[in-house]
């Protein structure tokens, strides 16, 4: 039934798109506004990741306020899915056929975004910018209207993986990762690094998205003996773990998914097991608005005015609203690129020809890069370490292929 109800649908959508065509124009573009939408976790397990739908808006009411982008001001529309995937169709289904969005921009997660997907291909939106960096929106052949916007999952795994087999050769390895996508691809990544290189994985335990508690696995964890943890989890789970190992007295060696090391993130997870905390170590590529190292950057003046002005009930303090406009940012370079005689298929060329080191939200040297077979568009990051205060760059820029 399911599956009937969501083939009527997408015939529905169809018609309602071919008629749009019809008429001249795709839905959610006109002379004076084009329309995009996106699912952000709000509430729910995940809702840490929310403020990336807010910090996005904000950025674009700023565009908004100095003319637009070729004179269209950007109508953001974001719900909340709470990281559910069958909200998260149920909701994209209403953006698309409801409210007629010109695009789905910045959706967050890995389930979610590979729920809606081939709903979004069979029609011809592009589902773009996304808040993954799975394998699942990197596949241009099988998916062209789906392209995400963070490092490669597997690309992140590897470079913990080359880090563990180069400092600690003898290192005994125990994973905790989301059975998903994310948590797969991480450690996928982070084997194949350390393969024939000395360092050992000597146990990996899943948990569900729907877990209520991760303190069995690190359990487990640690009977095994491993002497590095690493945590391929969002950040309600990655706190969880933190607490759980604390509390047995064990003190791994720390590697940290980057989705979770957001500075509010860390702050709790320090309170609870500073000893662990401390010298833990994770990726990055955006700049750290909390880090006393930035502060005299153009972009956080930038940012806290976009802030002040436009999302003053948000907290500067609070990454995940830098993300957001990191986004926002790329998507609006895309949106100029496209050019007046805006329609999707332009929106989709120009963001499968993005080139730029431009993004003022991105450390320096990170580059923005794709084609029409390479969907991921940051190829390399920073290697962090955490003093228990700011996340401290370790060395130049390494590959997250």
């Amino acid at each position: 039934m399911r599956r009937l109800a969501l083939g009527g649908a997408a015939a529905l959508a169809a018609l309602a798109l071919a008629a749009a065509a019809d008429a001249g124009a795709d839905p959610g573009v006109g002379p004076t506004e084009v329309v995009l939408g996106g699912t952000v976790p709000l509430s729910g397990e995940a809702a840490a990741f929310g403020s990336v739908g807010p910090g996005a808006k904000a950025y674009f009411d700023y565009v908004n306020a100095r003319g637009g982008v070729h004179g269209r001001q950007i109508r953001y529309v974001f719900r909340d899915d709470g990281y559910d995937p069958a909200r998260t169709v149920l909701l994209t289904r209403q953006l698309v056929e409801q409210e007629r969005v010109f695009a789905i921009f910045n959706s967050v997660g890995t389930e979610n975004n590979r729920a809606v997907r081939p709903y979004l291909n069979q029609l011809g939106v592009p589902q773009l910018f996304v808040g993954d960096g799975s394998g699942a929106v990197a596949r241009p052949r099988q998916y062209p209207w789906t392209m995400g916007f963070l490092q490669s999952y597997r690309g992140e795994g590897a470079v913990y993986g080359r880090t563990i087999a180069r400092t600690r050769p003898r290192a005994r390895l125990g994973i905790l990762l989301e059975n998903s996508e994310l948590g797969r691809e991480m450690a996928r990544g982070l084997s194949r690094a350390i393969a024939g290189r000395g360092p050992k994985v000597v146990a990996s335990e899943p948990y569900e998205l729907t877990a209520s508690d991760v303190s069995s696995q690190i359990a487990k964890l640690e009977a095994s003996g491993a002497d590095t943890l690493l945590l391929f989890a969002t950040p309600k789970f990655a706190i969880q773990a933190v607490v759980a190992a604390h509390k047995l007295a064990w003190r791994p060696q720390l590697y940290i998914a980057s989705v979770s090391i957001e500075p509010g993130i860390m702050a709790i997870a320090r309170a609870n097991a500073p000893e662990l905390t401390k010298g833990a170590l994770s990726i990055a590529f955006l700049k750290n608005p909390n880090d006393p190292i930035w502060s005299r950057d153009p972009v956080m003046a930038l940012y806290r005015t976009v802030m002040k002005r436009h999302l003053p009930s948000g907290r500067p303090a609070d990454v995940y609203n830098f993300y957001g406009m990191a986004v926002a940012w790329t998507m609006v370079e895309t949106l100029q690129r496209a050019g007046r005689a805006l329609t999707r298929a332009a929106l989709l060329r120009a963001a499968q020809r993005l080139d730029t080191t431009k993004n003022p939200f991105l450390l320096p040297g990170i580059r923005l890069r794709t084609s029409a077979s390479d969907y991921l568009p940051l190829d390399a990051v920073y290697l962090y370490r955490y003093d228990n205060a700011q996340w401290v760059r370790q060395g130049g820029l390494v590959p997250a292929r």
